[in-house]
């Protein structure tokens, strides 16, 4: 597959910029019937006709350079796939212009729920991918949750009625310290992508995230504590507690002054004036 289908730069291979660099015109001319069209053309062989999102061969490319970025700018990438639940009811009930309606616009709700510099294609058929560079697992979880929430509350409008679509969404990470081939990425993407099928559709699934955690056993336990001058012992700290919620309670029968500056201790030989005031607790 050509490189030559996207520009190499220093930006992430993913921005889509309309205003591409043309090629200048052989003879000089401000205006270049040739270059137009060869910009045209090569804006064909990567969009998908429907849609208008990219397809499938630019994805396949943009994905192989997304990942090699990845490798030496050891920042994340995910893979998001998305597919409409229950399409095929949708083209047997309302008919195919309706169903390309629904497309269109579930191209549209990508887009506008998606950063630029992200790449938006159609995979095929209901499904589409959208690559996200430089992206970290919450973020990208809250990107899709956000897309299907998008999906699901914006009906499409088609033959004069109000068509409700909701998706299913897989996503899948790439990283230094987990390192994924494309075919790889793509596999596992879809697989998540059809757990949550399975699940119930209309929902996200995406790789649990792992917590490191070190087990530190009890003589190093005691190593630190005298390392650090001791800890109270079990006793010692109920007392603490014991101490600390007593002292509370002292301070409970008491009021803030009105203006808040000054806590107020009530008197026992209350003789219509208002008892000499105190400092206020440490509350620290």
């Amino acid at each position: 597959m050509s490189e030559s289908l996207i520009p190499m730069s220093s930006e992430p291979a993913s921005v889509r910029d309309k205003q591409k660099s043309r090629p200048a015109c052989p003879v000089g001319e401000s205006v270049c019937p040739v270059i137009d069209e060869v910009m045209r053309l090569r804006e064909l062989v990567i969009t998908d006709p429907l849609t208008g999102l990219y397809n499938l061969r630019y994805f396949l490319t943009a994905l192989d350079q997304e990942l090699e970025r990845t490798e030496r700018t050891h920042i994340a990438t995910a893979v998001m796939m998305i597919d409409l639940d229950h399409f095929k009811s949708i083209n047997d009930t309302w008919g195919h212009q309706a169903g390309d309606e629904v497309l269109r616009q579930t191209a549209r709700i990508i887009r506008d729920s998606t950063r630029r510099l992200d790449i938006q294609c159609r995979y095929g058929g209901e499904e589409f991918v959208v690559i996200l560079p430089s992206t970290e697992r919450r973020l990208a979880v809250q990107v899709a949750e956000r897309l299907r929430e998008n999906i699901e509350f914006t009906p499409v409008v088609a033959m004069g009625r109000e068509i409700h679509v909701t998706a299913s969404i897989g996503i899948a990470f790439h990283s230094a310290d987990h390192p994924c081939d494309a075919t790889g990425l793509i596999a596992k993407a879809d697989e998540l992508l059809y757990e949550a099928k399975h699940k119930g559709r209309n929902q996200v699934c995406y790789p649990e995230f792992s917590v490191e955690t070190t087990a530190v056993s009890g003589a190093e336990k005691d190593l630190l504590h005298g390392m650090f001058g001791g800890a109270p012992e079990a006793d010692d700290a109920v007392d603490q507690t014991e101490d600390a919620e007593a002292g509370d309670d002292d301070w409970s029968d008491g009021e803030w002054s009105d203006d808040g500056a000054e806590w107020m201790e009530p008197s026992s030989d209350w003789d219509g004036e208002p008892s000499d005031p105190v400092p206020p607790p440490d509350r620290r």
